[in-house]
């Protein structure tokens, strides 16, 4: 009767510790779970995927190409069928330059022609077009359709666009769009090199003026 009690305690004691080594299991799976939910929180959501792709706040390129040591035209050719209206018109200031972006909603991807002129004209009509400034970039947007073909509402505005601590640019005139062109004309300080590239989603041409 004696062996009895020594045999009980080491089957009670074991039976304490199955829990233990069970509950020490199930902790393992749920660091597990909590691992696997910590990998897949830490991917970016499809809306903030489409917010990355689509934030215009600073209308921002990693890409960009390098600044021409000159002032000399750019110019790109639209895809082909491109029928797009510009929506929208951004100034701002940056680091070493600012920058103009010109939104576009529409077909296919525009495409541009943007050099210095030495009179601002308005197309169509040949009028003279005031703009702020010692030079005066010209920046046509090719490929670009009627706000009837495109079912986009073009921009427009009361008067020049400024934007807030700009060093060259002095402001932006809004033309027309006249035969597949839009043209705007951007007023600057002096015939400063400039670059022009293409961003998407949404669709932008930017253009920035080296300060």
């Amino acid at each position: 009767m004696r062996n009895r009690p020594r045999t009980v305690a080491p089957l009670l004691l074991s039976l304490l510790t199955v829990p233990v080594v069970l509950a020490g299991c199930g902790g393992g799976d749920a660091d597990e779970q909590s691992s696997s939910a910590t990998v897949t929180s830490a991917e970016p959501s499809a809306a903030a995927e489409t917010f990355a792709e689509g934030a215009t706040a600073e209308d921002g390129a990693t890409d960009a190409p390098p600044f021409p040591g000159d002032a000399e035209p750019d110019s790109a050719d639209p895809s082909a069928g491109t029928a797009v209206t510009v929506s929208d018109i951004r100034i701002g200031r940056h680091d070493g330059f600012d920058r103009v972006v010109f939104e576009v909603g529409g077909t296919g991807t525009p495409g541009w022609d943007v050099r210095y002129v030495d009179e601002a004209s308005s197309q169509g009509s040949g009028d003279s077009v005031d703009v702020a400034g010692d030079a005066v970039l010209q920046v046509s947007l090719t490929g670009a359709g009627y706000p009837y073909e495109t079912g986009v509402e073009e921009f427009s505005s009361a008067g020049p666009l400024t934007g807030a601590g700009t060093e060259v640019v002095t402001e932006a005139v809004f033309d027309a769009t006249y035969e597949g062109s839009t043209v705007t004309f951007v007023g600057t300080t002096e015939r400063a090199p400039f670059r022009v590239y293409l961003l998407e989603n949404p669709t932008r041409v930017v253009v920035e003026i080296a300060s």
